[in-house]
């Protein structure tokens, strides 16, 4: 920037430049709350980057435009800001999932619904699934996905011992039963969540194919063909 010496010998900015510093305008400051919710933006892109363990409260910082304290000051590091990333996840993916089964309809239709809940949240939430799905030390107390897919199951089985009793299977087996259906779709949703091939109407085609069929033809007491091989 030019400067000019006045008559009294003071320095000051050319005119130009001052009439030009009148007509900016003045930066908005950001309220705490739309604060707290750029950090949580940021640091969820950095999460499911990179990590929890090789995110930095200094890439956080730098990435949102803020000095270190800030962040300290609204989540106290790292763990506060990525416990608060879970939780909202968690939720998003429980309330898609639950709401898929509650639902109700024929059992067939309930894993389509469930099925494409899942890969819709992906599809939507990419980010948000990679956090989950990668284990933490902080997660252990946060809530995992395992943990998640252990609640949904709770409710899928539920269904399956109505099944079971309407086909004449073991209900007792219906727990062990709705961990495999539901790990299933889970795992598969995780391996989608790379390839994105094929899409996602013709994954849940395929899980429900495997499932309903299979299910459809269950023995009420299976057995290993061999033992002790």
């Amino acid at each position: 920037m030019g400067f000019m010496v006045d008559t009294s010998g003071t320095i000051g900015p050319l005119d130009g430049a001052a009439k030009d510093s009148e007509h900016r305008p003045a930066r908005s400051r950001m309220t705490a709350s739309q604060r707290r919710e750029q950090l949580v933006a940021v640091s969820r892109g950095l999460f499911a980057e990179k990590g929890f363990e090789q995110t930095s409260v200094e890439e956080i910082a730098s990435r949102a435009g803020v000095s270190k304290p800030v962040v300290y000051e609204h989540f106290g590091g790292k763990e506060g800001i990525y416990a608060v990333v879970v939780d909202r996840e968690t939720q998003a993916l429980t309330h898609a999932l639950l709401d898929s089964l509650a639902l109700g309809g024929h059992p067939k239709v309930t894993v389509e619904r469930t099925a494409l809940a899942l890969l819709d949240y992906i599809e939507t939430h990419e980010d948000g699934f990679r956090i989950l799905v990668r284990d933490s030390p902080v997660a252990q107390a946060t809530g995992t996905f395992s943990s998640l897919i252990g609640d949904v199951a709770s409710q899928v089985e539920h269904i399956l011992v109505e099944t079971f009793a309407a086909n004449g299977l073991d209900q007792a087996s219906a727990p062990l039963y709705s961990q495999m259906l539901v790990g299933m779709i889970a795992l598969t949703g995780q391996y989608w969540l790379d390839v994105r091939t094929p899409s996602k109407e013709e994954v849940a085609a395929h899980l429900v194919n495997l499932a309903w069929n299979g299910l459809k033809a269950m023995r009420p007491y299976p057995a290993l063909t061999t033992s002790g091989a």
